[in-house]
């Protein structure tokens, strides 16, 4: 009687888990990581300021590089205030002007170059930022996939130690179990139960979190296919991946473009020492005199320019003010060069140990485990083992099912943010 009524749990124990997979199995509405990317780049508000800024910033060369917009202007020269007749003296003259700045020759020039290059590092920012994003959405997309099969792995737990709980009252029952057994797998029960409303806290926080990277309404619900390979990637060495960072990523082509700007505006200091011009030109109407004689009218023609005498003071300071900033980039790229092999060992560190976790679990403690639960069973079931090891072994079981998962996520977290951090995604052997 006894044995038939574990078969008959393991029975029923079974179908739930088929039956619970074929409903899992039904919605196909799934979000992908692929689509959870394509939607993420089309739709997010950080990424389209970033693009924004950038065709802001890349009008800017065209309006510097551009002479400054002539002047037009009417005056009345030499007009007697006694009467304000223009025809009284022969000087009189009314008519219009025009003058137009010149600066000096290369500034122009100079200038649209500084806002071209600026134009060009604000420009691969926000590929940088598209990198980023992209490693973001990533992120929390297996932090989601792992909460998902962490819950699952849970909730079959609880069905197993439903199976347990059964088991153990049935020994009790036939005078062969104890009660205390009954109330310890009840005891895990509830802390299982525990461990899956954390886990369900947890999976709303992520889902709100990609939500918002990917525009939509924070509760909007999100499930992930349930099968994708487990099959993790090789990847170059490390020192291969400091090669590909150097000339594919963003972020130092966008400090080298910057570098371009200050040494431009170095220069266009350097041209402050010469002095810009103004040309200007009026034409004075002159109206016959009283006596009807006919007066001629004036050209007038002129040129100034700005005499830079506070050399020192001023356009020398300005010189070394932006030498200071041409420094200033270039230790800031030297810098972030630094941070960039940071961030490349770190990812790849990060890969490496959660590859190898994931190997170690998935091919050696798991299976192991999963035969010590079934040697623990099968020795409780003629009492030659109690009913506490049996548990522990299966408490282990669930450990080591929730670490893999936990690695492996981990290990597809640091491949996103280690292509990121080269700034490319061809960085496998």
């Amino acid at each position: 009687m006894f044995s038939f009524s574990i078969f008959s749990s393991c029975v029923s124990l079974s179908l739930l888990l088929l039956v619970n997979n074929a409903f899992a199995g039904a919605d196909h509405n799934f979000l992908t990581l692929k689509s959870a990317t394509e939607i993420a780049t089309q739709h997010n508000p950080g990424l389209a300021q970033m693009r924004a800024r950038a065709e802001a910033i890349a009008a800017i060369p065209s309006q510097v590089g551009t002479l400054p917009d002539p002047e037009i202007s009417v005056s009345a020269a030499n007009l007697p205030v006694s009467t304000f007749n223009s025809a009284q003296v022969d000087m009189t003259q009314i008519g219009p002007g025009i003058s137009q700045a010149i600066p000096f020759p290369g500034k122009l020039t100079l200038r649209s170059s500084a806002a071209t290059f600026e134009a060009k590092a604000a420009l691969e920012n926000v590929t940088e930022a598209r990198w980023w994003l992209l490693s973001s959405v990533k992120q929390v997309w297996w932090q989601i996939f792992y909460l998902d099969h962490a819950l699952q792995v849970v909730k079959d737990n609880q069905l197993l130690l439903e199976q347990f709980i059964q088991i153990t009252r049935t020994k009790y029952e036939v005078g062969e179990g104890l009660q205390q057994d009954i109330l310890l797998a009840q005891l895990e029960l509830s802390n299982l139960l525990d461990q899956q409303l954390k886990l369900e806290g947890t999976r709303r926080n992520s889902v709100a979190k990609l939500n918002a990277l990917l525009d939509r309404a924070a509760n909007q619900p999100i499930r992930l296919p349930e099968e994708i390979t487990e099959e993790l990637p090789t990847i170059i060495s490390e020192t291969a991946l400091y090669r590909l960072a150097e000339h594919s990523r963003a972020l130092l082509a966008s400090k080298h473009e910057s570098i371009n700007a200050a040494r431009a505006r170095v220069d266009l200091a350097k041209k402050d020492f010469y002095p810009d011009f103004k040309l200007r030109a009026s034409y004075g109407f002159r109206r016959d005199n009283p006596a009807g004689i006919d007066r001629d009218d004036f050209l007038t023609l002129g040129l100034s320019m700005n005499v830079p005498i506070f050399l020192d003071r001023k356009q020398a300071k300005a010189v070394d003010q932006r030498n200071s900033e041409l420094m200033q980039q270039k230790y800031m790229l030297q810098d972030e060069w630094n941070n960039v092999r940071a961030q490349i060992s770190q990812s790849y560190s990060d890969f490496q140990r959660a590859t190898e976790q994931t190997i170690l679990f998935k091919t050696g403690i798991i299976p192991q485990a999963k035969q010590t639960v079934a040697s623990m069973l099968v020795g409780y079931q003629v009492n030659k083992v109690d009913f506490l090891n049996l548990v522990r072994s299966q408490i282990t079981l669930l450990n080591n099912e929730l670490q893999y998962w936990s690695a492996f996520a981990e290990a597809n977290q640091a491949l996103a943010n280690l292509v990121a951090a080269v700034g490319r995604e061809e960085i496998y052997e």
